[in-house]
């Protein structure tokens, strides 16, 4: 009887020890990026597709912007110190990042606010249209907003739910707006953002993408994907800390019709006129709708920057080399030296398929969870997602191949002894 064929990282066997992941993080050619970032000791942190850690650089530039420009300079730092700019300096920032051009994109409010507004802009230039198409399993706010709108509109919309493969049926001539999110946040699987688009506009629709797990997590060209719209978070990849504002983009050739119904006065092409009046402002500000939270684009910045400085180390292309690399070694350590345990990979195998985290299910939703929470408490962070998903998000900029050891062995323990197996492990917080 023939032996099974040994799963493969990359073109090689995996790894059989801690050395020799240490040796793969010596010749890590983006080692450098983990210094910017205040990683707590003895954590594996696997939990940054969904909150990034802190850059060293955050607290001083907090510190800059409470005591001085907010302290000392009071009011004057609106000019002196830039405030009134960063929704636009740091989303110029962001647009490197997302292959957008620096006017293209702002940095306010949060996803689902931005998804809002550029949903509704999207359906006023498609006024014939009715149907909005989006996947079933997209995250549950793209879906509460859009039927929140509808609702608000009252002009016999449809939100069109399908499952992925369905996607392009869905498409036709009654289709404004297809809002997809292009990483799924359960199974991590990825769509093209070039080809779902060619496939909207063919059909005369446009196309709205939710990034959240996508930016600063592997290459995104928007404007070579011919995007319409975008919206993405700032608090995960990038590392903007907790409720960090999210980013809008509009492709530059909808900027000159673009209006939004969210028409607040930074939105306003003179906001300290104080007319009566609305009129919106040029370009991508006309996206803007309040005061913009200074302290959280100040953290966002830092966050932002942090990722930045991989330009000088091969860019996004090389986070995504190491992003694979990653990837690929924790799902051939867990279905080589967790095997037997019931962990079913949900992730895509395929590179072009998935995009920066992995996902396995089991059969038992309640020990899923449970595992999840032993994992914690000895230091891997991860994440559980209902109904029964373990996931683990991989963030090239500061995680190590020997991170990846040392969470899959303490994943084999907890399986071996079954050290998930206690009632403080499977009570459910108010956040999984």
């Amino acid at each position: 009887m023939n032996s099974p064929a040994p799963r493969r990282f990359g073109d090689t066997l995996p790894p059989a020890s801690r050395a020799q992941c240490e040796a793969l993080d010596a010749g890590d050619p983006l080692a450098p990026l983990r210094a910017l970032y205040a990683l707590p000791a003895g954590v594996v942190y696997l939990d940054g597709n969904s909150l990034g850690p802190l850059p060293v650089d955050t607290a001083s530039r907090l510190q800059q912007s409470v005591q001085q420009d907010w302290g000392i300079e009071l009011i004057r730092s609106w000019n002196g110190a830039g405030w009134i700019d960063l929704p636009q300096r740091v989303g110029a920032k962001i647009a490197r990042l997302i292959g957008a051009e620096p006017d293209e994109v702002v940095a306010a409010d949060s996803t689902s606010v931005n998804l809002f507004k550029l949903l509704s802009a999207a359906l006023r230039l498609r006024p014939d249209r009715r149907v909005i198409v989006t996947e079933r399993g997209n995250f549950p706010t793209d879906l509460y907003v859009a039927q929140g709108l509808i609702a608000q509109l009252d002009a016999g919309h449809e939100l069109r739910l399908v499952e992925r493969e369905a996607i392009d049926a869905a498409i036709d001539e009654n289709t404004a707006v297809v809002m997809l999110t292009q990483v799924d946040y359960r199974s991590g699987s990825r769509l093209d953002i070039g080809r779902v688009t060619a496939r909207a506009h063919a059909a005369g629709a446009l196309a709205l993408w939710d990034l959240a797990h996508s930016a600063g997590a592997f290459e995104v060209d928007l404007n070579a994907a011919r995007a319409d719209f975008a919206v993405g978070c700032g608090y995960k990849y990038l590392n903007g800390g907790p409720g960090a504002p999210a980013f809008a983009f509009v492709a530059k050739r909808h900027h000159e019709r673009f209006s939004q119904p969210l028409s607040g006065w930074m939105g306003h092409a003179a906001p300290f006129d104080f007319e009566t009046g609305y009129r919106g402002a040029q370009g991508i500000a006309r996206a803007l709708c309040g005061t913009p939270p200074v302290l959280s684009l100040v953290a966002l910045e830092a966050g932002v920057d942090a990722m930045l400085a991989c330009e000088a180390l091969g860019g996004m292309p090389a986070l995504r080399r190491k992003s694979l690399a990653l990837t690929d070694l924790f799902v051939a350590l867990v279905e080589t030296r967790c095997a037997g345990h019931g962990l079913r990979l949900v992730t895509p195998r395929e590179h072009a398929a998935r995009g920066s985290q992995v996902s396995f299910a089991m059969d038992d939703g309640d020990q899923a969870h449970a595992l999840v929470q032993a994992l914690i408490d000895r230091g891997v962070i991860g994440d559980f997602r209902a109904p029964n998903v373990l996931r683990f998000g991989f963030a090239p900029s500061y995680l190590r191949h020997v991170d990846v050891w040392d969470a899959v062995e303490s994943l084999r323990l907890l399986l071996q002894t079954r050290g998930w197996d206690t009632p403080r492990f499977r009570q459910r917080q108010a956040v999984t």
